[in-house]
């Protein structure tokens, strides 16, 4: 035993004796040893500090993973082990590509031209921004297409004269909606794909696109029809939009040239990525560096300064984290108990996962939730369940559309509400949780059959 292991050993034991068990079974070498309960009490305290929001979630993050290094839990080669560069590589590429995309106008030139279209009516107005943010979250992400949306929606709500907040609402649960639907479109999404080597770009699309289809157009006629008497404005105020000109957005052409063929360059390579073998964040982080070789030094600067770097270590941390629970094996006992409450059964199993990730992802952010998840889901399939295709797709729908429950229940909602709240329009956590919680259900529901008649009947 090593030095670090003999100052680790009397802490597990007395953490071992608080949770109710008995000392004469206590060994130091089973898996409850070699800092286990030390692993699971600096998960949870760092778990519940960035649920309460006190301290800065980035913050929780970087110090909970140094604590399981510092600790002796796990090494720091273990833990960078368990870091899916994959996934930090993927969400820098295209944060980067999306921020010299938005410096050409070509986002604000899309929606005043698709607000000229419907002539500046509420509703049909509501149904173009809410497919905007879908699209856009499916093949961006969702947070940032509610950086690029929101803006253009006060602007378009300010001119109307209409209250914005139910545009807001309606493009925060069609961001989380929409990004369920493609590997790039919701970080739960970019985590699965990067973690299991079976599953593609296509795969996501191929699976989890006709259920996000239908449920966003029945979730988008459920708000209609919830919001449809907030939604009236008056023939003088159209006219003034019908009076702009989009093309004037428009302020580096070159550039938008530049920046809508990388892009496009670089979902197509999502497309291909596993025929060809490159991973999706070769392909990003490629696709962002040749749009900065063709643009410039200063576009560079700029770029990178908008990557967000609070989110990228986030990540980090969280799986250095998680990976205190995977090797002190906390991980293979919670799927022991998941598999022992469900008996081994697959459809059991699947429903399990998938409403646990939606109640979850809707109370807690959905990241570190799906982080936890991950490892339990591979260790199922080294205990008896051969198919785990149903348990991956389960995750994916829970965790995403699951963050549509409550404000807190992902990125995308929290970003948009402190937007709202600069522009002097609240949107409280019982006001959201109104519509969301319902939303929620519903989609949830809907997944739950799909699952069942897809792959499990």
């Amino acid at each position: 035993m090593n030095n670090t292991e003999k100052l680790v050993e009397p802490v597990n034991k007395g953490l071992f004796l608080f949770f109710g068990g008995f000392e004469n079974t206590y060994k130091g070498r089973d898996w409850m040893g070699n800092g286990a309960y030390m692993a699971i009490v600096i998960f949870i305290i760092a778990y519940g500090l960035i649920i309460s929001e006190k301290i800065h979630r980035t913050i929780i993050a970087m110090i909970g993973g140094a604590l399981m290094i510092f600790s002796g839990i796990v090494s720091q080669h273990q833990a960078l082990e368990h870091v899916d560069f994959n996934t930090l590589g993927l969400l820098i590429g295209m944060m980067i590509m999306v921020s010299v995309t938005s410096e050409t106008g070509l986002f604000k030139y899309i929606a005043v031209w698709a607000g000229k279209k419907v002539k500046g009516r509420p509703v049909p107005l509501l149904i173009v921004l809410a497919v905007m943010t879908a699209v856009g979250s499916a093949f961006l992400d969702n947070v940032t297409t509610v950086l690029l949306v929101v803006p253009i929606t006060f602007s378009m709500t300010r001119l109307l004269k209409l209250d914005p907040v139910p545009y807001l609402i309606t493009e925060i649960l069609m961001a989380n909606i929409g990004g369920t639907a493609t590997m790039i479109g919701d970080p739960p999404n970019i985590m699965i794909g990067s973690s299991v080597p079976g599953l593609g770009f296509m795969d996501f699309i191929v699976h989890l696109a006709p259920i996000v289809l239908l449920i966003s157009v029945l979730i988008l006629l459920l708000l209609i029809l919830i919001y449809r008497k907030r939604l009236h404005t008056t023939a003088a105020v159209q006219k003034e939009l019908l009076r702009l000109d989009e093309k004037s957005e428009l302020t580096d052409r070159l550039m938008m040239i530049k920046s809508v063929s990388i892009l496009c360059l670089t979902i197509f390579g999502f497309f291909i990525h596993q025929f060809i073998h490159v991973e999706s964040a070769t392909i990003a982080l490629g696709g962002a560096f040749v749009l900065l070789l063709l643009t410039g030094k200063k576009v560079l600067e700029r770029a990178l300064s908008a990557v967000e770097w609070p989110t990228i270590f986030f990540f980090l941390g969280l799986f250095v984290l998680v990976s205190g629970l995977i090797e002190t094996g906390v991980m293979r006992q919670l799927a022991e108990a998941a598999i022992a409450f469900t008996g081994g059964d697959l459809r059991k199993t699947s429903f399990l996962v998938l409403w646990l990730s939606a109640m979850a992802s809707a109370f807690v952010d959905n990241i570190p939730f799906v982080a936890t998840m991950i490892p339990l889901i591979k260790d199922m399939g080294q205990m008896g369940i051969t198919n785990l295709e149903p348990l991956w797709w389960s995750l994916a729908l829970g965790a995403c559309l699951g963050g549509n429950g409550t404000l807190i229940g992902a990125s995308a909602n929290l970003l948009v509400a402190g937007l709202a709240g600069r522009e002097g329009h609240t949107i409280s956590f019982v006001r959201y949780m109104g519509i969301g919680l319902l939303v929620m259900v519903i989609s949830v529901t809907l997944a739950m059959s799909y699952i069942y008649l897809r792959y499990l009947l």
